[in-house]
């Protein structure tokens, strides 16, 4: 669809990779100009992303700003674009996200800024491409895409390890995306057989059912793709070697957007794709992300250094996201759906506050602090805000994701429910324990006395994702109304497929037999 004879989301997705050919030609000299003209493209960006939270129709279920262009015919491959409710805010926080990477990035960004900017902004590019793709060889290619410059951001401009965190972050990636991009080519073979039409179209794709011997192995392989970019225990040991070595804004994009490319991908591809699969793989997925939110906080408790602290609580909050994905209820998917942005503004948040510590005292173990309340107060304020969020605080958006996960979940399985909620108990205990240690207490260490508060660049960095939790705690309502009906049609549809592909006849155990059988549009479930 295009908007005032616009094709608003293909300006959107590209407009970061003109602004990086922009940069190109910019001397390496003009460090301040790079800085400018890199913070007003991202800043264009974020404002001409806006219209699409505007114009989205939360009465419609389907995709909407959808955009159709033939790119390979010959194989089926098209240039097709569109979102839903489920896309629509990841996109919007990714470009507002990217906007306060590149401030925090001002002074801590020292050499090779040039390069660093450009890399950046393709990031951006990647980062909504998958987002918005409907194009499963368009998804691979954004993919893609949005690894290298991830890795270039790590292994260039890390910390002292940082060699050895942006290989691991490579290899584990990269072993997940050659499965997923076998899978691709499967699906695109057992559609052409069982329809004549060679198309990698998702949403023709969604249409066709495969046996359910056929599902278990394609959903296998997308879904470990998927869980290693979430990360899912037991494929996390990447994620804090990553986070440790990253530079700030590389952390913020990293758990912020990055890591939700993995749970935007279950609800994406491998659940509506593989419906017998992922009815089947409840009690796994469900066991493994309890697992990940107890293992994660229990991790993130014993930790000494800040950044290593917040990497691990990354792994308890996205269990969460899991958690509430496979409970297959409105509520549940709902609540999953929006800890995905709650996780992207208070982890961002997270990591922000310990970039700004880290350039003032060049440490991050916390028995290196103590006190630092009544030093520096404003800084206080906005660190006791966010980490209440983190713990999930009613009043703050934290509350409103973990709520609705664990509603879903108990409606779904109650056993699942109490484990889970356990996690809450044990985020308060990590997160304010750690806050304690920071900020109050004594002031142990001389050099702590003279640390600066606050500067009106950092509060600027903070404010939005600040109003941003109160905003998504106290009205969530604002942001539900965008999502609910996708999730409906979401559950809707999945259940139809799953419904279709368990009716259909037994065929050859092991083979990889399609058959397609058109179930026809589906409509979201009532509330």
């Amino acid at each position: 669809m295009h908007i005032q004879g616009l094709p608003l989301l293909t300006i959107v997705i590209f407009f970061p990779l003109a602004g990086a050919l922009l940069l190109l030609c910019i001397p390496k000299a003009r460090v301040e100009l790079l800085k400018r003209v890199a913070l007003a493209i991202s800043l264009i960006e974020f404002f001409v992303s806006l219209p699409l939270f505007v114009w989205f129709d939360g009465g419609v279920a389907g995709m909407q700003f959808v955009e159709q262009v033939p790119w390979i015919p010959g194989w089926g491959v098209q240039y097709a674009v569109g979102i839903d409710g489920i896309s629509l805010l990841l996109i919007i926080l990714t470009t507002l996200l990217t906007v306060l990477c590149i401030l925090s990035s001002w002074r801590s960004i020292e050499r090779m800024v040039k390069e660093y900017l450009i890399v950046f902004l393709l990031l951006e590019t990647g980062m909504v491409g998958v987002l918005c793709a409907l194009d499963l060889v368009l998804f691979y290619v954004f993919w893609e895409v949005s690894l290298i410059p991830m890795y270039l951001i790590i292994g260039v401009w890390g910390g002292p390890r940082k060699i050895y965190a942006a290989i691991k972050f490579f290899l584990y990636t990269m072993a997940g995306s050659v499965l997923m991009l076998v899978a691709i080519i499967a699906v695109y073979f057992l559609h052409g057989k069982a329809t004549g039409e060679y198309t990698f179209d998702l949403l023709k794709l969604y249409q066709t059912i495969l046996v359910p011997n056929t599902q278990y192995l394609l959903f296998a392989a997308f879904a470990v793709a998927f869980a290693i970019k979430v990360p899912m225990f037991p494929f996390h040991t990447w994620l804090p070697d990553a986070h440790v070595e990253a530079p700030t804004a590389g952390s913020v994009i990293l758990a912020g957007i990055l890591l939700k490319l993995g749970t935007y991908g279950f609800m994406r591809f491998a659940i509506p794709l593989f419906p017998v699969a992922a009815y089947k793989a409840i009690p796994l997925i469900s066991v493994l992300a309890l697992i990940g939110i107890i293992y994660g906080a229990l991790v993130s408790m014993m930790q000494t250094d800040l950044k290593k602290l917040v990497a691990f609580s990354s792994v308890s909050h996205l269990g969460f996201v899991m958690l509430g994905m496979f409970a297959f209820t409105v509520q549940g998917v709902t609540g999953s759906v929006y800890q995905m942005l709650n996780h992207g503004v208070s982890t961002g948040a997270l990591f922000l506050i310990v970039g700004m510590l880290y350039e003032r005292r060049h440490t991050r173990q916390i028995a290196d602090f103590g006190g630092l309340a009544g030093v520096m107060p404003v800084f206080a304020t906005c660190f006791m805000i966010v980490t209440l969020s983190s713990i999930a605080l009613p009043g703050t958006n934290g509350f409103v994701g973990e709520f609705l996960i664990l509603l879903g979940t108990f409606k779904a399985n109650p056993v699942y429910g109490v484990i889970g909620a356990t996690g809450v108990i044990l985020a308060a205990a990590y997160m304010l324990w750690m806050f304690q240690r920071v900020m109050f207490g004594p002031l142990r260490h001389e050099e702590n006395r003279a640390i600066k508060d606050l500067n009106l660049r950092e509060i600027v960095i903070l404010a939005p994702l600040i109003c941003l939790i109160v905003w998504m705690g106290v009205y969530p309502q604002f942001f539900l109304k965008k999502i609910d009906l996708s999730v409906q049609h979401f559950l809707y549809d999945v259940k139809t497929r799953y419904e279709a592909a368990i009716a259909l006849p037994r065929v050859g155990e092991g083979a990889l037999p399609a058959v397609g059988q058109d179930v026809g549009p589906a409509k979201p479930a009532e509330k």
